[in-house]
């Protein structure tokens, strides 16, 4: 078998900002020479200061400012092998329009930033003609895991993937029980994409009930960062949330204090101590100036695929809403809403705790479950065939939303099926977990809506759960009210082939009022 990095010799990496350097430098360490090349030459000069203090590369690293320069120096090998790490959108277009003159049959293109799956296809499409495979890789677990190995999604052309898939295996996160790298062949088109897209809203959810969790031990106990940490790390030890990033980070931040010094580049540096979280500011930013598609593009999805996510969607609303603070600000003069008081109601604070611990799993899991229908039906509708217990596999180290426990209840059934399951929620393991855990959801947000706090994820999960499970629901109402307005028909209960029947337009229609 071909040695991975030989085949190859040397990679380009276009974009030198986090993701981009902390590639170079993993790229670098596994033996390739890798040839770097930014718009910003600053962005040059500092991955080249970065690569010089590197102490275990086997492999060099030769920053450009020429873009020429930078395409010529792949030649080393038969095949040029690039890696993108730039802007979606019209970046990506703009570069590949530069070194296009240069590109040859059999030269591969990795896409890894986070680009609209619609736009890789185009790309791809574009290329077709000259032989070059445009790659869309989702790449998982930001800067630090780009330097240590993330989760790899690709898509595209199978053969093109194949020829990379050796080396992309040796850079890739590797699940810590088994050793297997975290990438696979994910089907064709914008497939790689795609995944990663979802695996981002999935993100959205988990972010979103992470920080309602965090404001009610702090805000709604009165428990300090300290003892929040324990208990994030006591919940990432064993049980349903077991080796969960995004609990695990939130204890390392709980913990995190100011020092004389701060980090390596000053933030955070404080004679007087205290806690770093203390200096960040209640907005996220991201999805309101433009620089993260991938919520926005999911929730656009599931509208458009039909499937309810709305853990999903409420998490990227209450992202966007805290984005523009200045508005908030004169939006709460006006409304005067109740600030978050402290729980009352919770008389044994442990009982409390472990309730919350199960609410959270429980909007983590429904997560899951939306994003992963989301896929499925995604993947019915493009015929591209993702296996979707490999979705589960990359996702268990290097990306953002691993979880083990999950991964645990969901790989083995999904990768057995010989059918896609479009509904997650019918397998019998998930529908048991969520109907045991449904009363502590339950119970905390009805505590938390009493005292004010916010919970726009949990409380949107659990009414997710009851009209996804419900059979009486209000809509009844709401299609008579259609009908009468606009005559837009209704099935009858109890009738064969209406009920339950196609989700197809009712075959009755009453004239409520006489329109003539």
């Amino acid at each position: 078998m071909t040695d991975p990095i030989s085949k190859f010799k040397r990679i380009g990496v276009v974009g030198a900002g986090n993701m981009g350097s902390m590639m170079t430098l993993a790229f670098a360490e596994l033996g390739l020479d890798v040839s770097v090349w930014d718009v910003k030459k600053e962005n040059v000069d500092q991955i080249l200061g970065y690569a010089k203090g590197a102490k275990t590369s086997k492999g060099k690293v030769d920053g450009f400012y020429d873009i020429n320069k930078f395409v010529k120096s792949l030649d080393v090998a038969p095949r040029k092998l690039f890696m993108f790490s730039i802007t979606h959108g019209n970046p990506a277009d703009s570069v590949l329009s530069m070194i296009k003159p240069d590109l040859k049959r059999g030269d591969i293109i990795l896409d890894g930033g986070n680009e609209n799956y619609r736009r890789t296809e185009r790309r791809q499409r574009e290329l077709e003609p000259l032989g070059v495979s445009w790659i869309g890789m989702g790449v998982s677990g930001g800067y630090q895991s780009a330097r240590r190995g993330p989760s790899l999604s690709p898509g595209g052309d199978r053969k093109a993937i194949e020829d990379v898939l050796p080396f992309l295996e040796m850079y890739a996160a590797k699940d810590r029980r088994t050793g297997l790298p975290c990438v696979t062949y994910i089907g064709p088109g914008g497939a790689g994409h795609f995944v990663k897209m979802i695996h981002n809203g999935i993100e959205g959810g988990m972010l979103s009930t992470v920080c309602e969790a965090w404001a009610l031990l702090n805000q709604g106990l009165g428990l300090q960062y300290e003892k929040i940490g324990d208990i994030f790390e006591e919940w990432n030890s064993h049980g349903e949330m077991k080796e969960t990033y995004l609990i695990q980070i939130g204890s390392d931040i709980c913990r995190t204090k100011k020092t004389p010094k701060g980090d390596y580049h000053g933030e955070g540096k404080s004679e007087a101590n205290g806690y770093v979280l203390d200096d960040v500011l209640d907005k996220v930013v991201q999805d309101d100036d433009g620089t993260e598609g991938t919520p926005f593009w999911t929730i656009m999805d599931t509208a458009a695929r039909h499937v309810a996510a709305p853990t999903l969607a409420t998490g990227h609303y209450f992202r966007v809403a805290s984005g523009n603070r200045e508005e908030r600000i004169k939006v709460a003069q006006k409304l005067g809403i109740p600030k978050p008081s402290p729980l009352s109601a919770v008389k044994d604070k442990a009982k409390f705790i472990e309730t919350l611990r199960r609410a959270v799993y429980c909007s983590f899991l429904a997560s899951f479950c939306q994003g992963l229908e989301v896929i499925a039906n995604a993947s019915d509708a493009e015929g591209w065939n993702i296996d979707m217990g490999k979705c589960i596999q990359i996702w268990r180290a290097g990306c953002i939303i691993q979880e083990e426990y999950i991964a645990d209840l969901l790989q083995p059934v999904l990768s057995n099926c010989k059918t896609t399951i479009r509904n997650i929620k019918q397998i019998d393991g998930v529908a048991a977990e969520l109907h045991r855990n449904y009363d502590s959801l339950k119970q905390v947000v009805m505590m938390a809506t009493e005292g004010d706090h916010y919970i726009p994820a949990m409380s949107a999960t659990l009414e997710y759960l009851k009209y996804c499970g419900g059979t009486m629901l209000p809509t009844k109402f709401m299609e008579a009210e259609m009908d009468f307005f606009g005559a837009h028909a209704y099935d009858k209960p109890g009738v064969p082939g209406e009920d339950p029947g196609k989700v197809a337009k009712g075959a009755h229609h009453y004239e409520w009022r006489p329109a003539m």
